[in-house]
């Protein structure tokens, strides 16, 4: 009997052996997690989670009993030690398991503070997973001073749940504005005025220099200007990086993340890839998604091919952000714009529609699905759309969808 091993127990190792079961493979499954829970949401952590709205069961992305209903091994708590290609063995709590198909899905970590500037003092928090959430709720209360590091989604997404619970918020961001990386001015200013209006104190160009402390905790800030600040805890939001030191031990090839072809295979034939931690052709190119749709996407396409579909991967990318009353949408990929159509919707809704040359590429939506769908449909079909139909916003959009 066969035995597919998945390393990884997050979103895209609970759909590749959830798919692997659903299209008939009925040899040995493994599923091996260094966290003690079952797979889980992420998402709601730094949200609903955070703010006491969602019971820790409620995040579970199955019931613990599908696993034993459909003969899955859940191996939790125990992280990978060791992977031998040649003999196609993983160590595991000191064991040796023996697998004919590997599959990595081991997401990615977040990037922390050095400690050569307080990054290892006590109340310094990054938002990945459970226990980064469970440390740093008690500290998320009334009255309490919360340094932000990065004006990025992670970012944004903490101060607002920070600011909902009443701490008093500073968000520094050495890039010259918030979102820079990722989305249009228009989307930074629309995020700034937000975060403003709940009483957030936005920093744009300017950085941390180091934190201090007493007795191990941290209790203050200074910023690259020469800001001295009080603070009682301080979340880290400055990006994630792949986990890929199980696959570079194993001598598999790299490439931002774990280098996979079309089908979701490493360099070694036997080894396979989805999720965060893995990068695949896309366009021409060679990309990288940080994304639950395409954590989900791209280990059900794995697993078919684990069982000899030979598809390849075409990613359709959608994001999205929880922001105060704010739900971002984004459609595609914004990369190479050099256009931004706004489109005022109803009340505070409103999109903005990223070209490339005449070439639809992708849309930020606040609070407007409507906008957001059209969009959506338009990029994965590979159509564009009227930029002075977009622009008005009497105009209905989904005749632009038959055109």
């Amino acid at each position: 009997m066969s035995h597919i091993v998945v390393i990884g127990a997050g979103q895209a190792g609970a759909s590749l052996v959830a798919r692997l079961r659903n299209d008939g493979f009925d040899g040995k499954i493994t599923l091996i997690g260094a966290e003690p829970h079952p797979p889980y949401q992420r998402p709601p952590l730094s949200k609903a989670y955070l703010l006491g709205e969602m019971e820790m069961e409620r995040l579970f992305l199955r019931p613990e009993s599908f696993y034993a209903e459909n003969d899955i091994t859940l191996r939790l708590g125990q992280p990978v030690t060791g992977i031998d290609q040649k003999a196609r063995t993983v160590t595991v709590g000191g064991e040796v398991i023996q697998y004919d198909e590997l599959a990595l899905t081991t997401g990615s970590e977040p990037r922390r503070l050095p400690a050569a500037i307080g990054g290892d003092l006590d109340g310094v928090h990054v938002v990945r997973d459970l226990a980064h959430i469970d440390a740093m709720e008690p500290k998320v209360k009334d009255g309490a001073r919360a340094l932000i590091v990065g004006g990025g989604y992670i970012g944004l997404e903490a101060a607002a749940v920070c600011a909902k619970r009443g701490v008093k918020v500073t968000l520094v961001e050495m890039a010259d504005r918030i979102l820079q990386r990722v989305a249009a001015p228009e989307t930074s200013d629309y995020f700034r005025t937000l975060h403003s209006k709940y009483g957030a104190d936005i920093r744009e160009g300017v950085g941390l220099d180091h934190l201090t402390g007493e007795n191990g905790r941290v209790t203050g800030a200074v910023l690259s200007d020469g800001t001295e600040l009080p603070v009682d805890f301080v979340v880290v939001g400055v990006g994630i990086t792949p986990s890929t030191q199980l696959a570079e031990m194993a001598g598999l090839d790299l490439d931002n993340g774990i280098k996979t072809d079309a089908h979701g295979r490493t360099s070694d034939p036997n080894i396979w890839a989805a999720g965060d931690c893995a990068s695949f052709p896309h366009k021409g190119d060679r990309i990288r998604l940080e994304s639950v749709p395409n954590a989900i996407d791209q280990a059900e396409i794995v697993a078919q091919n684990m069982l000899g579909a030979a598809r390849d991967y075409v990613a359709k990318p959608w994001f999205w952000s929880d922001q105060f009353d704010v739900k971002l949408q984004i459609a595609g990929l914004n990369t190479g714009y050099d256009r931004v159509v706004t489109r005022q919707g109803e009340g505070p809704s409103v999109s903005y529609w990223y070209y490339r040359g005449d070439q639809l590429i992708a849309v930020d939506a606040m609070n407007d699905p409507r906008a957001y769908m059209v969009g959506k449909r338009l990029i994965e079909m590979g159509k564009t759309a009227d930029p002075a139909v977009v622009a008005d916003a009497g105009a209905d959009l989904k005749p632009l969808l038959k055109a």
